[in-house]
């Protein structure tokens, strides 16, 4: 994830990152540029059109779907955000969740030697979902353990948050939890297991594809049929607005697509890695 000053507005407007959408684009653009030069060449110089044809007035069916137009892109925007946000607002709640687990190991669990159990399995949960939720290969990171076996085929944060509560039965059977703090502790497990299943939610349930292929052609064909009506009224002036406008739609589509699927490596995912980092330093600060 990208961190940056809101409020530097010359570096935002001169500069072009790596995540700017003018690079992804470019070629596109360029081409439509190419294919609003002949439209407009054809029309101006060798088709002539009468004054009263009706490809004149071609303008006011783009009029009419740009409206159309806008309302599909603010709702495919809103609902990318709207995933991006509930991303973020469940590792937030991943981050509540182990400083309490934390907080109640601390005061409830005296032995040196189950701290340092908790203290090593309650971070390595949220870096074991982050690499779950980017699809690294995680079987290697305990390899150094001799008590700890990994299985590339089991799920890997429920296989985690397993050997979690495991350890938790194990002291309640030796008599080292209460049954009330052993309810205590079950309710911060099992809240571990619930962000994984909201977070799965949101990584394999994709935009259904209907209305993603349907607002691409959408946007491809209305930008396809603007040279045709403004031509006539801009010229050879029709070439560089015709790519802006293309630009515009595009990139919103391509904003939204990006951010629909927070958990990645993109520059506008969420920053996963850092606050599994942070989660670590916490925990290891509480217990």
């Amino acid at each position: 994830m990208i961190s940056y000053n809101t409020k530097d507005w010359f570096t935002f407007i001169f500069k072009f990152h790596k995540a700017d959408t003018f690079r992804t684009l470019l070629p596109l653009m360029l081409a439509i540029g190419v294919y609003s030069g002949v439209i407009a060449y054809l029309q101006i110089n060798i088709v002539h059109v009468s004054e009263n044809s009706h490809v004149r007035n071609i303008t006011i069916m783009h009029g009419m779907l740009g409206f159309v137009i806008s309302l599909l892109l603010v709702f495919r925007t809103n609902t990318a955000y709207d995933r991006w946000w509930e991303g973020r607002k469940l590792w937030g709640s991943l981050v509540n969740n182990s400083r309490n687990l934390a907080i109640k190991v601390n005061a409830m669990v005296m032995d040196e030697s189950d701290r340092r159990f908790f203290r090593k399995f309650i971070p390595f949960y949220a870096q074991v979902l982050h690499s779950h939720l980017n699809d690294c290969e995680t079987a290697m990171q305990l390899s150094d353990d001799p008590d700890f076996s990994f299985d590339q085929e089991h799920h890997r944060p429920n296989h985690i948050a397993k050997i979690i509560f495991a350890k938790v039965n194990a002291l309640y059977s030796g008599e080292k939890l209460s049954q009330s703090q052993l309810i205590l502790l079950n309710n911060e497990v099992s809240a571990l297991t619930d962000i994984c299943g909201a977070c799965e939610r949101i990584k394999n349930t994709p935009i259904p594809f209907s209305y993603s292929a349907f607002l691409k052609k959408f946007i491809f064909f209305y930008v396809m049929t603007l040279p045709l009506g403004y031509v006539f009224s801009l010229g050879y002036f029709v070439i560089p607005v015709v790519m802006f406008i293309f630009y515009v739609l595009a990139s919103l589509e391509l904003i939204a697509e990006e951010i629909e699927d927070p958990f990645g490596n993109d520059a506008n995912d969420l920053p996963t890695a850092k606050i599994a980092d942070n989660i670590k330093r916490h925990v290891e600060e509480l217990i």
